[in-house]
Protein backbone atom coordinates (compact mmCIF):
# COMPACT_ATOMS: atom_id res chain seq x y z
CA UNK A 1 0.00 0.00 0.00
CA UNK A 2 1.53 3.31 -0.52
CA UNK A 3 1.40 6.67 1.33
CA UNK A 4 -1.08 8.04 -1.37
CA UNK A 5 -3.73 5.06 -0.59
CA UNK A 6 -3.37 5.55 3.29
CA UNK A 7 -6.62 6.03 5.03
CA UNK A 8 -6.80 9.31 6.99
CA UNK A 9 -9.14 10.13 9.67
CA UNK A 10 -10.16 13.91 9.78
CA UNK A 11 -8.33 15.31 12.56
CA UNK A 12 -11.56 16.51 14.59
CA UNK A 13 -12.66 13.31 13.79
CA UNK A 14 -9.41 11.82 15.99
CA UNK A 15 -10.04 14.21 18.46
CA UNK A 16 -13.59 13.54 19.46
CA UNK A 17 -13.03 9.54 19.61
CA UNK A 18 -9.24 9.32 20.95
CA UNK A 19 -6.99 10.66 23.70
CA UNK A 20 -3.23 10.59 22.08
CA UNK A 21 -0.44 9.98 24.00
CA UNK A 22 3.34 11.10 22.95
CA UNK A 23 6.76 9.83 23.68
CA UNK A 24 9.59 12.21 22.36
CA UNK A 25 12.87 10.51 22.09
CA UNK A 26 15.93 12.91 21.12
CA UNK A 27 19.35 12.39 19.56
CA UNK A 28 21.68 14.99 20.50
CA UNK A 29 25.52 15.09 18.71
CA UNK A 30 28.00 16.49 20.98
CA UNK A 31 30.14 19.09 19.82
CA UNK A 32 33.47 17.20 20.90
CA UNK A 33 36.40 17.58 18.76
CA UNK A 34 36.97 13.72 19.03
CA UNK A 35 34.76 10.50 19.16
CA UNK A 36 33.20 9.02 22.35
CA UNK A 37 35.42 6.23 22.52
CA UNK A 38 38.59 6.94 19.95
CA UNK A 39 40.32 9.72 19.22
CA UNK A 40 38.63 10.47 15.33
CA UNK A 41 37.68 13.48 14.62
CA UNK A 42 34.07 14.23 14.65
CA UNK A 43 33.89 17.08 11.77
CA UNK A 44 31.08 17.05 9.70
CA UNK A 45 31.72 15.50 5.84
CA UNK A 46 35.11 14.51 4.91
CA UNK A 47 35.57 11.26 2.22
CA UNK A 48 33.65 8.53 3.38
CA UNK A 49 36.08 6.44 5.80
CA UNK A 50 38.54 8.67 6.62
CA UNK A 51 37.13 9.53 9.94
CA UNK A 52 37.68 5.94 11.02
CA UNK A 53 39.98 3.87 13.34
CA UNK A 54 39.95 0.14 14.42
CA UNK A 55 37.92 1.62 18.02
CA UNK A 56 34.91 3.02 15.90
CA UNK A 57 35.21 0.49 13.27
CA UNK A 58 35.01 -2.24 15.81
CA UNK A 59 38.01 -4.38 14.71
CA UNK A 60 38.97 -7.14 17.06
CA UNK A 61 41.48 -6.74 20.38
CA UNK A 62 40.34 -2.49 19.72
CA UNK A 63 39.02 -0.90 23.18
CA UNK A 64 37.21 1.87 24.03
CA UNK A 65 37.90 5.07 25.94
CA UNK A 66 35.39 6.86 27.19
CA UNK A 67 35.40 10.66 26.22
CA UNK A 68 35.74 13.30 29.37
CA UNK A 69 34.35 16.18 27.68
CA UNK A 70 31.03 14.26 26.30
CA UNK A 71 30.58 13.06 30.15
CA UNK A 72 30.97 16.61 31.02
CA UNK A 73 28.40 17.48 28.75
CA UNK A 74 25.49 14.64 29.51
CA UNK A 75 25.91 15.96 32.81
CA UNK A 76 25.35 19.65 31.69
CA UNK A 77 22.40 18.53 29.55
CA UNK A 78 20.95 16.58 32.76
CA UNK A 79 21.31 19.92 34.79
CA UNK A 80 20.25 21.95 32.35
CA UNK A 81 16.77 19.65 32.27
CA UNK A 82 16.70 19.79 35.99
CA UNK A 83 17.40 15.85 36.32
CA UNK A 84 18.97 14.15 38.94
CA UNK A 85 22.78 13.33 37.87
CA UNK A 86 23.47 9.46 39.18
CA UNK A 87 26.33 8.91 41.20
CA UNK A 88 27.51 5.72 39.18
CA UNK A 89 25.85 5.23 35.76
CA UNK A 90 27.30 2.03 32.98
CA UNK A 91 27.58 1.63 29.93
CA UNK A 92 26.11 -1.30 28.40
CA UNK A 93 25.98 -2.95 24.63
CA UNK A 94 22.64 -2.46 22.56
CA UNK A 95 22.78 -5.87 20.71
CA UNK A 96 21.47 -5.81 17.23
CA UNK A 97 22.66 -5.93 13.91
CA UNK A 98 22.52 -2.88 11.24
CA UNK A 99 24.89 -2.71 8.64
CA UNK A 100 25.64 0.69 9.76
CA UNK A 101 26.99 -0.62 13.11
CA UNK A 102 30.05 -2.14 12.47
CA UNK A 103 30.46 -3.91 15.77
CA UNK A 104 27.09 -5.28 15.52
CA UNK A 105 25.86 -3.95 18.92
CA UNK A 106 26.03 -0.02 20.24
CA UNK A 107 27.66 0.54 23.42
CA UNK A 108 24.72 3.01 24.96
CA UNK A 109 23.44 2.82 28.49
CA UNK A 110 20.46 1.57 29.58
CA UNK A 111 19.18 0.35 33.60
CA UNK A 112 21.29 3.16 34.82
CA UNK A 113 21.53 6.34 32.84
CA UNK A 114 23.89 9.23 34.22
CA UNK A 115 20.76 11.46 33.70
CA UNK A 116 17.53 10.66 35.06
CA UNK A 117 13.62 12.23 36.22
CA UNK A 118 13.58 15.89 35.05
CA UNK A 119 11.23 17.84 33.55
CA UNK A 120 11.18 20.58 30.59
CA UNK A 121 9.05 23.67 31.02
CA UNK A 122 7.35 24.58 27.20
CA UNK A 123 5.73 27.25 26.21
CA UNK A 124 2.90 27.26 23.74
CA UNK A 125 1.88 29.36 20.73
CA UNK A 126 -0.57 31.17 22.99
CA UNK A 127 1.94 31.74 25.77
CA UNK A 128 0.73 28.81 28.17
CA UNK A 129 3.39 26.34 29.68
CA UNK A 130 3.31 22.93 29.26
CA UNK A 131 5.64 20.95 31.42
CA UNK A 132 7.36 18.00 29.43
CA UNK A 133 8.41 15.28 31.79
CA UNK A 134 11.86 13.76 31.28
CA UNK A 135 12.58 10.32 32.18
CA UNK A 136 16.18 10.10 31.30
CA UNK A 137 19.59 11.10 29.44
CA UNK A 138 21.70 8.79 28.83
CA UNK A 139 25.52 8.55 26.79
CA UNK A 140 25.68 6.36 23.62
CA UNK A 141 27.65 6.49 20.70
CA UNK A 142 26.20 7.18 17.14
CA UNK A 143 26.01 4.78 14.30
CA UNK A 144 27.61 5.39 10.70
CA UNK A 145 25.67 6.14 7.44
CA UNK A 146 24.15 3.92 4.67
CA UNK A 147 24.00 5.11 1.12
CA UNK A 148 21.39 2.89 -1.03
CA UNK A 149 22.92 3.80 -4.76
CA UNK A 150 19.81 3.61 -7.68
CA UNK A 151 15.77 4.03 -7.50
CA UNK A 152 14.25 5.97 -4.92
CA UNK A 153 17.74 6.30 -2.59
CA UNK A 154 15.74 3.68 -0.05
CA UNK A 155 17.48 0.45 0.25
CA UNK A 156 13.83 -1.28 -1.53
CA UNK A 157 14.85 -1.12 -5.21
CA UNK A 158 18.64 0.13 -4.66
CA UNK A 159 21.17 -1.63 -6.88
CA UNK A 160 23.57 -1.49 -4.24
CA UNK A 161 24.52 0.05 -0.88
CA UNK A 162 27.34 1.68 0.38
CA UNK A 163 28.71 2.13 3.73
CA UNK A 164 30.43 5.22 5.39
CA UNK A 165 31.42 4.75 9.26
CA UNK A 166 32.81 8.59 9.56
CA UNK A 167 29.61 9.41 11.88
CA UNK A 168 29.94 5.83 13.64
CA UNK A 169 31.11 6.67 17.12
CA UNK A 170 30.44 10.58 17.45
CA UNK A 171 28.98 11.09 20.89
CA UNK A 172 25.37 11.21 21.63
CA UNK A 173 22.88 12.01 24.32
CA UNK A 174 19.52 10.56 23.74
CA UNK A 175 16.71 12.45 25.82
CA UNK A 176 13.84 10.33 26.37
CA UNK A 177 10.36 11.99 27.75
CA UNK A 178 7.71 10.22 29.90
CA UNK A 179 4.31 10.01 28.06
CA UNK A 180 2.67 12.91 27.64
CA UNK A 181 -0.87 12.39 28.21
CA UNK A 182 -4.02 15.44 28.46
CA UNK A 183 -2.88 17.63 24.93
CA UNK A 184 -5.49 16.76 23.00
CA UNK A 185 -6.23 18.49 19.86
CA UNK A 186 -2.55 20.50 20.73
CA UNK A 187 -0.42 17.31 20.85
CA UNK A 188 1.28 18.20 17.69
CA UNK A 189 1.60 21.94 18.75
CA UNK A 190 3.35 20.23 22.12
CA UNK A 191 5.76 18.27 20.13
CA UNK A 192 7.21 20.91 18.19
CA UNK A 193 6.83 23.29 21.44
CA UNK A 194 9.03 20.58 23.21
CA UNK A 195 11.99 19.92 19.92
CA UNK A 196 11.99 23.84 19.64
CA UNK A 197 12.75 24.67 23.53
CA UNK A 198 15.11 21.69 23.70
CA UNK A 199 17.07 22.92 21.03
CA UNK A 200 17.28 26.52 22.39
CA UNK A 201 18.58 24.86 25.70
CA UNK A 202 20.63 22.62 23.95
CA UNK A 203 22.51 25.62 22.00
CA UNK A 204 22.51 27.97 25.24
CA UNK A 205 24.63 25.54 26.59
CA UNK A 206 26.71 25.37 23.68
CA UNK A 207 27.01 21.19 23.66
CA UNK A 208 25.94 20.69 20.01
CA UNK A 209 25.51 22.69 17.12
CA UNK A 210 21.86 21.45 16.43
CA UNK A 211 22.31 21.38 13.44
CA UNK A 212 18.60 19.21 12.19
CA UNK A 213 19.80 19.06 8.57
CA UNK A 214 22.85 17.91 9.43
CA UNK A 215 21.72 15.34 11.93
CA UNK A 216 23.06 16.57 14.44
CA UNK A 217 19.63 16.84 16.50
CA UNK A 218 17.65 14.19 15.16
CA UNK A 219 13.75 13.35 17.03
CA UNK A 220 11.96 10.04 16.82
CA UNK A 221 8.24 10.77 17.46
CA UNK A 222 6.03 7.64 19.59
CA UNK A 223 2.62 8.16 18.96
CA UNK A 224 -0.39 6.33 20.18
CA UNK A 225 -3.98 6.60 20.55
CA UNK A 226 -6.84 5.52 23.48
CA UNK A 227 -9.98 5.23 22.78
CA UNK A 228 -12.01 8.59 25.07
CA UNK A 229 -12.62 6.81 28.35
CA UNK A 230 -9.70 4.26 28.67
CA UNK A 231 -7.11 3.83 31.19
CA UNK A 232 -4.71 1.90 28.93
CA UNK A 233 -1.80 3.09 26.38
CA UNK A 234 -2.98 2.41 22.69
CA UNK A 235 0.15 0.27 20.65
CA UNK A 236 2.58 2.86 19.61
CA UNK A 237 4.25 3.71 16.39
CA UNK A 238 7.64 5.50 16.01
CA UNK A 239 8.52 8.01 13.28
CA UNK A 240 12.19 7.97 13.03
CA UNK A 241 14.38 10.71 12.41
CA UNK A 242 12.51 13.89 11.86
CA UNK A 243 15.08 16.56 11.15
CA UNK A 244 13.15 19.81 11.21
CA UNK A 245 10.75 21.44 13.52
CA UNK A 246 8.04 21.96 11.34
CA UNK A 247 8.46 18.09 10.32
CA UNK A 248 7.81 16.86 13.85
CA UNK A 249 4.13 18.83 14.28
CA UNK A 250 3.33 17.17 10.75
CA UNK A 251 4.44 14.34 11.54
CA UNK A 252 2.70 13.55 14.94
CA UNK A 253 -0.45 15.18 13.17
CA UNK A 254 -0.49 12.43 10.73
CA UNK A 255 0.20 9.47 12.50
CA UNK A 256 -2.69 10.82 14.66
CA UNK A 257 -4.77 10.38 11.48
CA UNK A 258 -3.31 7.29 10.25
CA UNK A 259 -3.82 5.32 13.67
CA UNK A 260 -7.52 7.03 14.06
CA UNK A 261 -8.63 5.69 10.78
CA UNK A 262 -6.98 2.41 11.67
CA UNK A 263 -8.50 1.74 14.59
CA UNK A 264 -12.03 3.25 13.61
CA UNK A 265 -12.13 0.69 10.80
CA UNK A 266 -11.71 -2.13 13.46
CA UNK A 267 -7.78 -2.66 12.78
CA UNK A 268 -4.90 -3.08 14.88
CA UNK A 269 -1.66 -0.34 14.88
CA UNK A 270 0.91 -2.03 14.23
CA UNK A 271 4.28 -1.26 16.47
CA UNK A 272 7.07 -0.41 13.96
CA UNK A 273 9.28 1.98 13.53
CA UNK A 274 8.07 4.65 10.56
CA UNK A 275 9.99 6.28 7.87
CA UNK A 276 8.41 10.21 7.32
CA UNK A 277 8.65 11.86 3.78
CA UNK A 278 9.60 15.57 3.78
CA UNK A 279 8.03 15.77 0.28
CA UNK A 280 4.58 15.02 0.82
CA UNK A 281 4.54 15.00 4.81
CA UNK A 282 3.33 11.29 5.54
CA UNK A 283 4.69 8.39 7.32
CA UNK A 284 5.58 4.79 6.09
CA UNK A 285 6.35 1.74 7.35
CA UNK A 286 9.93 0.57 8.47
CA UNK A 287 10.35 -2.06 10.82
CA UNK A 288 8.65 -3.70 13.53
CA UNK A 289 10.07 -2.30 16.39
CA UNK A 290 11.88 -4.55 19.17
CA UNK A 291 11.63 -4.17 22.94
CA UNK A 292 14.41 -3.83 25.71
CA UNK A 293 14.22 -7.69 25.91
CA UNK A 294 15.18 -8.09 22.02
CA UNK A 295 18.00 -6.28 22.17
CA UNK A 296 20.16 -8.47 24.94
CA UNK A 297 21.45 -5.21 27.45
CA UNK A 298 24.14 -6.40 29.29
CA UNK A 299 27.10 -3.95 31.26
CA UNK A 300 30.10 -3.33 28.72
CA UNK A 301 33.13 -5.18 30.19
CA UNK A 302 35.73 -3.00 28.40
CA UNK A 303 34.15 0.17 30.34
CA UNK A 304 34.31 1.22 33.96
CA UNK A 305 31.21 2.77 35.83
CA UNK A 306 31.09 6.31 35.04
CA UNK A 307 31.25 8.26 39.03
CA UNK A 308 31.34 11.88 38.60
CA UNK A 309 32.33 13.38 41.86
CA UNK A 310 29.27 15.48 43.45
CA UNK A 311 32.04 18.52 44.12
CA UNK A 312 32.51 18.23 39.67
CA UNK A 313 28.78 18.13 39.28
CA UNK A 314 28.41 21.22 41.34
CA UNK A 315 30.97 22.83 39.47
CA UNK A 316 29.58 22.38 36.49
CA UNK A 317 26.33 23.91 37.84
CA UNK A 318 27.90 26.56 38.19
CA UNK A 319 28.66 26.88 34.40
CA UNK A 320 25.43 26.81 32.86
CA UNK A 321 24.08 29.76 31.40
CA UNK A 322 21.14 32.07 31.70
CA UNK A 323 17.78 29.72 30.57
CA UNK A 324 16.63 30.51 27.31
CA UNK A 325 13.44 31.50 28.47
CA UNK A 326 14.45 33.84 31.57
CA UNK A 327 16.70 35.92 29.17
CA UNK A 328 13.92 36.13 26.33
CA UNK A 329 12.27 37.74 29.48
CA UNK A 330 14.93 40.17 29.79
CA UNK A 331 15.34 40.84 26.09
CA UNK A 332 11.77 41.61 25.75
CA UNK A 333 12.23 44.23 28.76
CA UNK A 334 15.21 45.45 26.98
CA UNK A 335 13.54 46.37 23.85
CA UNK A 336 10.34 47.54 25.03
CA UNK A 337 8.14 45.07 22.91
CA UNK A 338 4.97 43.81 23.88
CA UNK A 339 3.98 40.16 24.74
CA UNK A 340 2.39 39.54 21.47
CA UNK A 341 5.40 40.74 19.60
CA UNK A 342 8.05 38.74 21.24
CA UNK A 343 5.50 35.65 21.21
CA UNK A 344 5.45 36.12 17.75
CA UNK A 345 9.06 36.27 17.70
CA UNK A 346 9.58 33.19 19.39
CA UNK A 347 7.18 31.56 17.61
CA UNK A 348 9.34 32.82 14.48
CA UNK A 349 12.22 30.88 15.79
CA UNK A 350 14.14 34.61 15.76
CA UNK A 351 15.00 35.41 18.88
CA UNK A 352 18.88 33.91 19.05
CA UNK A 353 19.16 35.18 15.68
CA UNK A 354 18.43 38.52 15.99
CA UNK A 355 20.63 38.53 19.35
CA UNK A 356 24.03 37.41 17.71
CA UNK A 357 22.79 39.60 14.86
CA UNK A 358 23.11 42.65 17.32
CA UNK A 359 25.99 41.24 18.63
CA UNK A 360 27.66 41.08 15.50
CA UNK A 361 27.25 45.70 15.33
CA UNK A 362 23.62 45.63 14.00
CA UNK A 363 21.30 47.98 15.99
CA UNK A 364 18.14 45.80 17.41
CA UNK A 365 15.72 47.34 15.18
CA UNK A 366 16.88 46.65 12.32
CA UNK A 367 18.05 43.35 13.21
CA UNK A 368 14.50 42.69 13.85
CA UNK A 369 12.67 43.70 11.06
CA UNK A 370 15.13 42.30 8.46
CA UNK A 371 14.15 38.70 10.06
CA UNK A 372 10.94 39.34 10.89
CA UNK A 373 10.14 40.32 7.31
CA UNK A 374 12.53 39.46 4.48
CA UNK A 375 14.12 36.78 5.71
CA UNK A 376 11.11 35.05 7.20
CA UNK A 377 9.33 35.48 4.08
CA UNK A 378 12.95 33.59 2.13
CA UNK A 379 12.63 30.86 4.97
CA UNK A 380 9.00 30.35 4.11
CA UNK A 381 9.62 29.73 0.10
CA UNK A 382 12.84 27.75 0.94
CA UNK A 383 10.37 25.74 2.96
CA UNK A 384 12.97 25.76 5.83
CA UNK A 385 12.96 26.62 9.67
CA UNK A 386 14.67 30.66 9.80
CA UNK A 387 17.44 29.32 11.76
CA UNK A 388 18.36 26.85 9.08
CA UNK A 389 18.24 29.29 6.26
CA UNK A 390 21.94 29.28 4.93
CA UNK A 391 22.81 32.83 6.05
CA UNK A 392 24.78 33.91 9.45
CA UNK A 393 23.86 36.70 12.12
CA UNK A 394 27.25 38.30 11.22
CA UNK A 395 26.62 38.15 7.68
CA UNK A 396 22.80 39.79 8.28
CA UNK A 397 24.53 42.71 10.67
CA UNK A 398 27.46 42.92 7.66
CA UNK A 399 24.36 43.91 5.55
CA UNK A 400 22.68 46.29 8.02
CA UNK A 401 26.10 47.98 8.52
CA UNK A 402 26.31 48.46 4.47
CA UNK A 403 22.72 50.18 4.78
CA UNK A 404 23.54 52.35 7.50
CA UNK A 405 26.03 53.42 6.04
CA UNK A 406 24.00 54.34 2.67
CA UNK A 407 26.36 51.90 0.86
CA UNK A 408 23.16 49.89 -0.24
CA UNK A 409 19.70 50.84 -0.22
CA UNK A 410 16.93 48.52 1.61
CA UNK A 411 16.35 46.99 -2.20
CA UNK A 412 19.79 46.45 -2.82
CA UNK A 413 20.29 44.85 0.46
CA UNK A 414 17.67 42.58 0.06
CA UNK A 415 19.44 41.77 -3.22
CA UNK A 416 22.58 41.19 -1.40
CA UNK A 417 21.09 38.77 1.01
CA UNK A 418 19.39 36.79 -1.79
CA UNK A 419 22.88 36.04 -3.03
CA UNK A 420 24.50 35.13 0.13
CA UNK A 421 21.28 32.87 0.57
CA UNK A 422 21.97 31.37 -2.88
CA UNK A 423 25.57 30.51 -2.09
CA UNK A 424 27.36 33.23 -4.39
CA UNK A 425 29.43 34.23 -1.24
CA UNK A 426 30.25 36.55 1.71
CA UNK A 427 28.44 40.16 1.69
CA UNK A 428 30.71 42.21 0.36
CA UNK A 429 32.17 39.60 -2.61
CA UNK A 430 28.07 39.83 -3.25
CA UNK A 431 28.03 43.31 -3.74
CA UNK A 432 30.96 43.33 -5.81
CA UNK A 433 29.98 40.14 -8.26
CA UNK A 434 26.71 41.70 -8.58
CA UNK A 435 27.59 45.41 -9.26
CA UNK A 436 25.36 46.67 -6.19
CA UNK A 437 26.73 49.45 -4.44
CA UNK A 438 24.98 52.51 -4.69
CA UNK A 439 26.28 55.11 -6.95
CA UNK A 440 27.93 58.15 -5.10
CA UNK A 441 29.30 59.88 -7.94
CA UNK A 442 27.06 62.91 -7.88
CA UNK A 443 28.10 64.17 -11.76
CA UNK A 444 27.03 60.67 -12.61
CA UNK A 445 23.31 61.39 -10.58
CA UNK A 446 22.74 64.66 -12.05
CA UNK A 447 23.43 63.40 -15.39
CA UNK A 448 20.84 61.12 -14.70
CA UNK A 449 18.44 63.87 -12.93
CA UNK A 450 18.91 66.30 -15.88
CA UNK A 451 18.09 63.62 -18.33
CA UNK A 452 14.79 62.75 -16.52
CA UNK A 453 13.87 66.22 -15.86
CA UNK A 454 14.23 66.91 -20.18
CA UNK A 455 12.52 63.89 -21.03
CA UNK A 456 9.45 65.37 -18.74
CA UNK A 457 9.74 68.92 -19.14
CA UNK A 458 5.60 69.00 -17.79
CA UNK A 459 6.73 66.92 -14.74
CA UNK A 460 9.63 69.48 -14.20
CA UNK A 461 7.08 72.39 -14.80
CA UNK A 462 4.98 70.90 -12.02
CA UNK A 463 7.67 70.53 -9.89
CA UNK A 464 8.94 74.71 -10.46
CA UNK A 465 5.30 75.27 -10.04
CA UNK A 466 5.63 74.12 -6.58
CA UNK A 467 3.53 70.60 -6.70
CA UNK A 468 6.63 68.99 -4.80
CA UNK A 469 5.11 65.54 -4.96
CA UNK A 470 5.40 65.45 -8.71
CA UNK A 471 9.14 64.73 -8.33
CA UNK A 472 8.43 61.29 -7.49
CA UNK A 473 8.10 59.81 -11.10
CA UNK A 474 11.70 62.12 -11.91
CA UNK A 475 13.34 60.25 -9.11
CA UNK A 476 11.71 57.12 -9.81
CA UNK A 477 12.94 56.97 -13.69
CA UNK A 478 16.49 57.89 -12.09
CA UNK A 479 16.10 55.06 -9.99
CA UNK A 480 15.66 53.06 -13.04
CA UNK A 481 18.10 54.52 -15.20
CA UNK A 482 20.58 53.22 -12.19
CA UNK A 483 19.40 49.95 -11.42
CA UNK A 484 18.14 50.85 -8.23
CA UNK A 485 21.59 52.06 -7.05
CA UNK A 486 21.12 55.63 -6.20
CA UNK A 487 19.87 56.92 -2.65
CA UNK A 488 16.76 58.07 -3.51
CA UNK A 489 16.68 60.70 -0.70
CA UNK A 490 19.76 61.99 -2.01
CA UNK A 491 18.23 62.13 -5.59
CA UNK A 492 14.87 63.98 -5.15
CA UNK A 493 17.23 66.48 -3.16
CA UNK A 494 19.08 66.73 -6.35
CA UNK A 495 15.51 67.35 -8.63
CA UNK A 496 14.40 70.11 -6.37
CA UNK A 497 17.16 71.68 -6.28
CA UNK A 498 17.45 71.56 -10.22
CA UNK A 499 13.71 73.06 -10.36
CA UNK A 500 14.68 75.45 -8.01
Amino acid sequence: MTAATVDLLDYSDVIRDFDPVLGMEVHVELGTATKMFCGCPTTFGGAPNSHVCPVCIGLPGSLPVVNAKAIESAIRIGLALNCSIRPSSVFARKNYFYPDQPKNYQISQYDEPIAHDGYLDVVLTDGTTWRVEIERAHMEEDTGKSLHIGGTGRIAGSDHSLLDYNRAGVPLVEIVTRPIEGAGERAPEVARAYVTALRDLLSALDVSDVRMDQGSLRCDANVSLMPKGASEFGTRSETKNVNSLRSVEVAVRYEMCRQGAVLKAGGEVVQETRHFQETDGTTSPGRRKETAEDYRYFPEPDLPPVQPAQEWVDELATTLPELPWLRRARIQHDWGVSDEVMRDLVNLGAIDLIIATVDAGADAESARGWWVSFLAQQANSRQVELADLPITPAQVATVIGMVAEKKLTNKLAQQVIAGVLDGEGEPEQVVADRGLEVVRDDSALQRAVDDALAANPDIAEKIRGGKVQAAGKIVGDVMKATRGQADAARVKEMVLAACG
